[in-house]
């Protein structure tokens, strides 16, 4: 089994920073891509960014400039810096990995429980 336990969210301010850690633990052997989504009262769960082990990094249109995504391979871990905060950020995010927990097994999809980012005055 693989948990995923994220980090970081909470209330902030239009314009302010939050930076979120994502730590993966348990039957590990390769971590692919790490992901963050995030998904806002009312609407469907989208990709807010992702990153390869080999660190390529894909970002969704409306954080591009304001969002960096990033992972320490040797901790497991993978970080959502966001800043310049908007309050269509507003959503719960939830961190996601592609995990092969021994050499021979499938790589499988793994979440996190979420972690609320709530921007507002």
């Amino acid at each position: 089994q693989v948990q995923l336990v994220e980090s970081g969210g909470g209330l902030v301010q239009p314009g302010g920073s939050l930076r979120l850690s994502c730590a993966a633990s348990g039957s590990i052997f390769t971590i692919y891509t790490m992901g963050w989504y995030r998904q806002a009262p009312g609407k469907q769960r989208e990709l807010v960014a992702s990153i390869t082990s080999g660190a390529i990094t894909n970002y969704v249109e409306s954080v591009k400039g304001r969002v960096t995504i990033s992972r320490d391979n040797a901790k497991n871990t993978a970080y959502l810096q966001m800043n310049s905060l908007k309050p269509e950020d507003t959503a719960v995010y939830y961190c996601n990995a592609n995990v092969r927990a021994c050499g021979v097994c499938p790589v499988r999809d793994y979440w996190g429980q979420g972690t609320q980012v709530t921007v507002s005055s």
